[in-house]
């Protein structure tokens, strides 16, 4: 089964703050369900590399210096995480796997620009 959310039709991740409510509803139009769990559609005012450790698999959705969208999957195993992986505004959306590490799903770009869960 492939699932899919384009690239270039929603919120990006570079807004300031969010409203609680305003996230909420964010939140649920950008997460990706999988059939063994849901990618959190992550922003910036999550500060999800200014925990220490939380051992979760996070998803960079980016344009390169080509303009060519690309994916970067990381653990956020390091305690360093801080200072190898700072926010970017490059990216275009950041996704958390909060599920188990052996399901992690494996995401792709097809010819439109949207992300794609091969399952």
């Amino acid at each position: 089964m492939l699932i899919g959310t384009s690239t270039t039709s929603v919120v990006g991740c570079n807004k300031a703050q969010y409203t609680e409510k305003e996230l909420a509803d964010l939140k649920e139009k950008n997460n990706i369900k999988t059939n063994d769990g849901v990618l959190e559609w992550i922003t910036k005012q999550e500060k999800p590399f200014n925990e220490l450790v939380d051992n979760k698999w996070y998803y960079m959705i980016y344009k390169d210096n080509s303009n060519n969208i690309k994916i970067s999957k990381r653990i956020n195993n390091n305690p360093d995480v801080n200072i190898k992986l700072p926010w970017s505004n490059s990216w275009i959306k950041v996704y958390r796997w909060n599920g188990e590490e052996n399901k992690s799903p494996s995401l792709d770009i097809d010819k439109d620009g949207n992300v794609i869960v091969k399952e």
